[in-house]
């Protein structure tokens, strides 16, 4: 019997069936390999695949979860097909909002033209949790703040792309990207067969061209560059040891550097060396002690104030969260219009704000159909989804709401995209969303062809993060030439 017997879509928008059942037309022999497997020959290639991933390590953590400090990343090894055309236009949508995004990023820290033009709300951006005074006037290297950015789009039944959020101070991720791809290439070779798939082996090299472009101009020849990571405890260390591994840069916690008259040191076993450039994994409440949080000691003491001499490069910037604030997200196709003169490739999802007493009366009339989110929580920590919840739940969250308004969100329920996804014995449809990740060099805007597909391993949940039980998927970005006939809605 077919792993997809009796496969059902359910009226949501499925990314490999139609409507009527049928497979679209770049899932077509992807289809028709995985129909007619044997069920003990695909558990085989699963439990290879389980166990590549315990091998390696490819783990990631869950706060509070008192069972164990890491688990195997979720992997499901059916792949997401994006065609060309349909990655063309995300491509646009992701250039065009990222573009904007820093020169939003840029003007509040300098001139604040689109405050006092009131095409943004001053208190909401002032106000925000991660809007840094202590930064007012500073010139990062290039002027670019944003240089790793993971934007989440998810689809609706119509197959219509949205940005969800966007994550602008430590995307966390990439490395699942990559090695979903290498383990798959692994696990299913022949899935790849005949199927021009665009390759994304190149992001790595890419993104250190752009940090060793960053270093001081006098220091280009031969920058130093590390990884600031928290440490082991993180629930994204994995990813901060597998991305200095590919980088071949060294990775350090805040103990292994130090400032020195403006200057940031790392320490070596032949002596300090000089650092000029910083890939930070750490948020910015923690990286220095002696301008954020004083009990931080995750950070190096004096960094900020190196930082703004100019003699290290940070990326991403410091005061990149302002832009990702969750209020601030309801204003960003206002954003785009106000730097770029142009509408939105990518539309936003319908936001109500907490801040706003019209909408606020309207989010606490509505909790059982509404998604209410924290504006400065990730990981899908902080949020409601209201039509499941219990009574008691969302009156707990009323009261939260209640008692700090700006700090929370709503938006209406979107019946987002499904995908197979194995379970037991067979396919079944499972809610899934994409995070591409961007990178902005001194030469522009580099998008590679893939994208993490996160997927809410639960039934019926809407819910992808890693932390609240989602895995991944590989992403599959086909060459212009292997269309076959695609029609997309963009």
């Amino acid at each position: 019997m077919s792993l997809f017997h009796n496969y059902q879509t359910e009226g949501f928008y499925d990314e490999m069936f139609l409507p009527n059942g049928s497979p679209r037309p770049h899932y077509k022999q992807l289809y028709e390999r995985l129909a007619n497997m044997p069920l003990e020959e695909y558990r085989r290639r699963c439990q290879l695949a389980d166990l590549t991933l315990v091998n390696q390590g490819i783990t990631f953590l869950v706060y509070g979860d008192e069972r164990g400090t890491e688990k195997p990343w979720p992997f499901d090894l059916i792949p997401r097909i994006i065609p060309a055309n349909e990655w063309n236009y995300i491509e646009r949508g992701l250039t065009q909002r990222l573009t904007a995004l820093n020169l939003f990023t840029h003007d509040i820290y300098h001139e604040q033209h689109i405050l006092r033009d009131k095409a943004v709300p001053a208190d909401l951006v002032l106000g925000a949790a991660h809007f840094r005074h202590e930064f007012m006037g500073a010139d990062p290297p290039g002027g670019i703040y944003v240089h790793i950015c993971g934007s989440d789009l998810i689809r609706d039944r119509q197959g219509s792309y949205y940005v969800l959020e966007d994550n602008l101070r430590t995307p966390s991720g990439v490395s699942y990207m990559l090695e979903n791809r290498i383990i798959l290439t692994r696990v299913f070779p022949h899935l790849f067969n005949n199927l021009n798939i665009q390759s994304v082996d190149h992001y790595t090299t890419r993104l250190m061209q752009n940090l060793r472009a960053l270093a001081p101009e006098h220091r280009r020849e031969s920058p130093v560059v590390v990884l600031l990571t928290p440490g082991v405890y993180n629930s994204a260390y994995y990813e901060h040891t597998f991305l200095a591994q590919q980088l071949g840069i060294e990775l350090v916690e805040g103990r292994d550097l130090f400032v020195d008259d403006c200057v940031v040191y790392m320490k070596t076993t032949h002596g300090p060396q000089r650092v000029d450039v910083i890939y930070r994994r750490v948020d910015d409440d923690y990286l220095d002690p002696l301008m954020f949080r004083p009990d931080s000691l995750l950070g190096v003491p004096g960094l900020v104030n190196a930082y703004r001499s100019g003699s290290v490069a940070l990326a991403n910037s410091i005061g990149t969260g302002v832009a990702d604030d969750k209020a601030v997200y309801a204003y960003t196709e206002n954003i785009v219009r106000y730097y770029l003169g142009e509408e939105p490739v990518l539309p936003i999802v319908e936001t109500y704000l907490g801040s706003n007493e019209k909408h606020l009366q309207h989010i606490l009339a509505n909790l059982d159909k509404l998604v209410v989110k924290s504006a400065n929580e990730s990981g899908g920590y902080g949020m409601l989804m209201g039509p499941s919840a219990t009574p008691q739940e969302r009156a707990l969250f009323a009261e939260k709401i209640k008692a700090s308004p700006r700090s929370y969100i709503a938006q209406p329920l979107i019946d987002i995209s499904r995908a197979p996804a194995f379970t037991e014995d067979h396919f079944e449809g499972r809610h899934i969303d994409l995070r591409p990740y961007i990178l902005y060099g001194s030469d522009g805007i580099t998008i590679v062809p893939g994208s993490l597909t996160r997927v809410a391993m639960r039934k019926g949940s809407y819910v992808v993060n890693s932390s609240q039980g989602g895995g991944s998927k590989d992403t599959w970005v086909l060459a212009e030439d292997t269309q076959m006939g695609v029609q997309t809605q963009c």
